[in-house]
């Protein structure tokens, strides 16, 4: 994780799968739940529905023991270029949130992906960074690796 400027976070990392398995498991909700969320933050995912394409949205709803609340998260998908490039919208709080972009370099049996969080403002990417919220990712690769390592190699979802 590499902080690139005021507003800008960084994420890279190499994935043992080919683009196509590792940019299903960032858009089929089946896949993406199943590694999204850091085990040790003592977070769950309730739910998560998605509609990947270019205009569409996205919720997920987390919960937390310490929270009697659950947690939206939600926004809408700017562009999708399956199996290269993701960018979407964080809209949950009371201004204008980060604009993630994701993109996958498929490099044959490896994808080598990279994550850009680009925030309104330094003081907002502070705040991120102090709590907490960004520090998930080793974990979160870790687990995305471990689901498409584990996939059959001709695997596929229905689409839709």
């Amino acid at each position: 994780m590499e902080r690139r400027s005021d507003r800008e976070l960084v994420v890279t990392r190499t994935v043992n799968g080919p683009a196509r398995l590792v940019f299903e498991a960032w858009t089929k909700p089946e896949l993406f739940q199943r590694w999204w969320v850091p085990k040790s933050f003592g977070v769950t995912l309730i739910s998560y529905e998605a509609d990947v394409r270019t205009g569409g949205t996205y919720r997920l709803l987390m919960g937390h023991p310490s929270s009697e609340q659950p947690m939206p998260f939600f926004g809408r998908y700017i562009e999708v270029t399956p199996p290269s490039r993701l960018v979407w919208t964080n809209e949950e709080g009371d201004e204008a949130g980060a604009v993630t972009t994701v993109t996958f370099e498929d490099r044959g049996s490896e994808t080598l992906v990279i994550v850009q969080d680009l925030y309104p403002s330094k003081e907002a990417l502070d705040e991120a960074i102090a709590s907490g919220s960004t520090s998930g990712w080793g974990e979160q690769f870790e687990q995305l690796d471990a689901l498409v390592v584990a996939l059959p190699s001709g695997f596929s979802l229905p689409p839709g």
